[in-house]
């Protein structure tokens, strides 16, 4: 395939906010694409040469495309800059300054183009921001005009075209049968590897019973579990039946990986790939009798005077890429690990929490070691002992507790009723029992003091399947600081209309400026109120930031079932 076939389907997909459209759109790709091809389009079409766990980044910057453009197509850097101005879209000023009558010769595959552009992603050392120049204009100058437009997005990560992995799975499924049965089995294997390319070359080279195979690795994350709702103990245990209880940890989900002689890898929850900020990890051989083991984990920050775990906005200082060294002495980490994944070749996701947990103790050579501690544990059937457990964690300062069915196996990306949480705590998180995970869909520029910040309030929502609909808009709970770093977030995504993945927005709610689903906040409230206006159905009453969750990516946010599930907790609570 060329990538100017490619460049055409990336029009049409821009061109349809519909979600079936999308979905015929990509199958009719994927069924055309070789096998040699799939996998990479796959990964272009994220805007990455790589899954999304891997560490290569572009790392090409809005001034560094203006160059390549102004290089490319022998223009002054001023009419570039003219053109992103008017268009707000560094791909459109490339389309636009693109010389009139010229006319390709040659061209170019799509393997091309991906080989080149992983050369870009991978360039590194003195002088690499210069050749990366020199390789985009040179990949400019080798497309037409509607292929520069997409090319010139791809490494700014700014391709944007309205879907989701999962709306690739679909199409997956359509390629394959015609319609999306093959969903569930596309769905269970990437989220044992959540590598789409992966997915699709193996469904394109093997058919559906080549994906069978498929099994945790060491280095490929596997989707974390996620816990569901339930609001009392009594149900809990009526539900779930014999449960391992142990404590919620206001901390960061880090995915430990570790090949002995080899490497130590670590990830979050939402795949970013972690290992350069947490160093310490690199020491955890003498911790563990294994091989090879991936383990899952929470990481919670120590205070140095008191010894005293601290809250999860300090702890998240440490997750940054510059001076880690200085933050790793001024925030020490313990990895509170409660479950094992794999181990010397053995994949543990079907085996029972029972079974788990014995491996987990053998694994780790001592409960207390000098990064790795064993998370505390009891297994009851008693509703009291349970709600005891819980009370006993908020007073020492954590969420509360994390219920697991005993004989439940690891549920990859799922969020059934394996795992709960128990986080009822009136007066934290306002009258509601829980928190709400929403994402920033966008935000007003303020008046007063707020002007200042160039934001006054920001519109939220909820997960309804692939996409997003409103449920509040928050003034409050935000200090002078973090509205300056919110604008600064916001600021740098932007865009120009509404994004295809929000559903249909109350024009009561439109907010000044409207920017890309990427940045999850956790809000409470003191309750919820039905509400025509909003998307979700309901709003949050007297809404406030709690923070903004940059461990979690927008396919985790909350979702509308979710959202409803604690409405009608509220109701029955209030009868």
């Amino acid at each position: 395939m060329t990538f100017s076939e490619l460049a055409d389907y990336f029009n049409k997909l821009e061109s349809t906010s519909s979600r079936n459209t999308m979905t015929e759109i990509l199958s009719d790709l994927f069924k055309r694409a070789g096998k040699g091809e799939i996998g990479k389009i796959c990964y272009l079409l994220q805007g990455r040469v790589v899954p999304l766990y891997e560490a290569v980044e572009f790392g090409v910057a809005d001034r560094f495309m203006i160059r390549a453009i102004a290089q490319s197509y022998n223009v002054d850097g001023d009419k570039v800059v003219r053109s992103f101005k008017k268009e707000g879209d560094l791909g459109a000023a490339a389309q636009l300054c693109y010389p009139k009558g010229r006319r390709k010769t040659k061209e170019e595959s799509v393997v091309w183009v991906y080989d080149r552009l992983y050369a870009i992603a991978k360039a590194s050392g003195p002088g690499s921001q210069e050749r990366k120049i020199t390789l985009l204009s040179e990949l400019l100058s080798a497309v037409d005009a509607l292929s520069a437009r997409y090319l010139a997005r791809i490494p700014l990560d700014k391709l944007r075209l309205g879907f989701s992995d999962m709306t690739m799975l679909d199409s997956l499924s359509w390629m394959a049968t015609g319609d999306k049965s093959l969903r569930p089995r596309l769905e269970d294997a990437y989220n044992v590897r959540p590598d789409i390319g992966y997915i699709a070359e193996t469904l394109k080279e093997s058919g559906i019973n080549g994906l069978i195979h498929v099994r945790a690795k060491v280095g490929a994350p596997i989707m974390a579990a996620l816990c569901q709702r339930l609001p009392t103990a009594d149900e809990m245990i009526e539900k779930m039946g014999t449960v391992a209880v142990e404590p919620k940890y206001d901390g960061v989900r880090v995915q430990i990986h570790f090949k002995r002689g080899a490497f130590v890898s670590s990830f979050s929850r939402n795949l970013e790939n972690t290992t350069a900020m947490f160093s310490e990890l690199q020491e955890i051989g003498n911790e563990l009798h294994a091989q090879e083991v991936i383990l899952d984990s929470e990481a919670i920050g120590i205070d140095l005077r008191t010894g005293k775990l601290i809250p999860f906005q300090e702890t998240m200082t440490r997750k940054r890429k510059h001076e880690i060294e200085k933050a790793k002495i001024s925030v020490p980490l313990k990895f509170y690990v409660f479950d094992i994944l794999y181990k010397d070749g053995r994949d543990l996701l079907g085996e029972p929490l029972s079974g788990r947990r014995k491996m987990l103790e053998a694994t780790l050579r001592q409960a207390q070691g000098k990064h790795l501690m064993l998370s505390p544990q009891i297994v009851t059937s008693d509703a009291n002992e349970l709600r005891r457990f819980h009370d006993e964690q908020l007073k020492k300062g954590l969420e509360g507790a994390v219920v697991k069915k005993w004989e439940s196996p690891y549920e990859p990306g799922r969020r059934g009723f394996s795992w709960v949480k128990f986080k009822e705590e009136e007066g934290k998180t306002g009258k509601l029992t829980d928190t709400i995970d929403a994402v920033i869909m966008g935000y007003s520029r303020g008046e007063g003091k707020r002007s200042g910040f160039g934001i006054g309030m920001f519109l939220v929502g909820i997960r309804k399947g692939d996409l997003f609909v409103t449920i509040t808009k928050i003034g409050t709970g935000v200090s002078d600081e973090l509205w300056k770093e919110l604008h600064e977030k916001l600021h740098n995504i932007k865009v120009t209309e509404k994004p295809k993945e929000y559903v249909e927005v109350n024009k009561l709610f439109t907010p000044d400026v409207w920017v890309a689903p990427k940045i999850v906040v956790e809000i409470a409230g003191d309750d919820l109120t039905k509400s025509p206006s909003h998307g979700a159905g309901v709003a949050v009453r007297f809404p406030r930031l709690v923070r903004i969750r940059t461990d979690k990516s927008p396919s985790q946010a909350t979702t509308v079932d979710e959202v409803m599930k604690l409405f009608h907790q509220q109701k029955q609570s209030k009868i």
